[in-house]
């Protein structure tokens, strides 16, 4: 009797020697986006954001992350993330941000200030820098019931893509041009030439119906979406690299994370940003190339028009730090800084947006 109590005893101590030194907490996290997996930023959320708040996440053993990814519609449509995350039908989201220019007015910043940098990486760099040094940015979506996580750039520039021969800005004249947000604001100093707002999904069906002439959109989207095909001549007029996209997270959600899960969460969000912004700026080349492969033509605008256009424009920085400013927040210094953070990455516009 006594031996098999002490065989007991042993197998117990071996049993607890056997367990792992503290449980693993598996945290449930719904990803939404309304764009398809196809989309860059969505098929590097899939490939990169994941696969590193894992990786890190394994380096402690504490916590393990169940993904469940919805994009495409399958949630919420490209414009619905902002609610969506706000009401909880996705923990995290990638908004799209110039959707919402009377929601999140700060998220302008590098749309409101065109024919400046066409760097993708230097953009979402000073843009975030921005968010993290004044509060507008993480005020607007707190508002939201959301955590900013990054901003982040994924074109390279915007171009003007028509489904006529265009080589000058005269030649978008009188013109349907389609763009999302800010950049329908570019159309003001061209002589009777009217926006027409659409998204990016929008765009193929918008061009092949007539419904538009041109639309303002990316190469690298322009190679994703088939643009060529209905929109054969791109004039390369470099309006700028946008911040487009912002990680947030539901504040309820938030609440409750782990602070080890947070701080993963706060690291890799910036990692992401540098690194779409990075595949943005490689596949830059390779996009017009194949665009140009599947039947497009690409016309240089001259500086001399880059200029004209620029200065034809209202100043629709000036615009948007007085809108900052009236909602109590230091648009003007915002602005400067931005621009500064540019200008030491050595990116000056063709218009000084700081004067009016």
């Amino acid at each position: 009797m006594k031996r098999t109590k002490i065989s007991l005893i042993g197998a117990a101590l071996t049993a607890v020697m056997a367990m792992p030194a503290a449980a693993q907490e598996s945290v449930s996290a719904v990803v939404i986006d309304g764009y398809p997996d196809r989309a860059l930023w969505v098929k590097e959320f899939s490939n990169f954001f994941i696969p590193e708040v894992d990786r890190h996440l394994a380096e402690t053993g504490a916590y393990k992350m169940n993904w469940q990814e919805n994009y495409g519609g399958s949630i919420v449509k490209p414009k619905g993330v902002l609610e969506g995350v706000q009401l909880g039908l996705g923990d995290i989201g990638i908004v799209t941000t110039i959707f919402h220019s009377s929601k999140l007015p700060s998220q302008g910043i590098s749309g409101s200030t065109p024919f400046v940098a066409t760097d993708a990486r230097a953009v979402a760099k000073a843009v975030d820098e921005v968010a993290r040094e004044f509060p507008a940015m993480q005020n607007e979506f707190a508002a939201q019931n959301q955590v900013y996580l990054a901003t982040g750039v994924v074109l390279d520039t915007y171009q003007v893509f028509c489904s006529d021969e265009v080589s000058s800005v005269s030649d978008l004249q009188g013109r349907k041009i389609a763009g999302a947000g800010l950049n329908l604001r570019y159309l003001e100093g061209i002589k009777d030439a009217a926006g027409v707002r659409g998204g990016l999904t929008d765009f193929y069906n918008m061009l092949q119906t007539g419904l538009v002439d041109c639309a303002m959109l990316w190469p690298e989207a322009a190679k994703t979406f088939k643009i060529a095909e209905v929109a054969p001549f791109m004039l390369r007029a470099d309006l700028g690299a946008v911040n487009s996209k912002t990680v947030t997270v539901n504040a309820d959600y938030w609440g409750k994370l782990p602070d080890g899960v947070k701080e993963v969460l706060k690291a890799v969000a910036i990692d992401y940003r540098d690194h779409v912004a990075g595949i943005a700026m490689d596949r830059a080349a390779a996009s017009r190339d194949a665009y140009v492969a599947a039947g497009g033509t690409i016309v240089e605008l001259s500086a001399e028009d880059r200029a004209a256009w620029a200065n034809a424009m209202p100043n629709v920085a000036q615009e948007w730090a007085e809108t900052l400013n009236g909602n109590g927040e230091d648009g003007t210094a915002m602005l400067a800084a931005y621009l500064g953070k540019l200008a030491d990455a050595g990116h000056t516009g063709v218009r000084d947006w700081t004067t009016k």
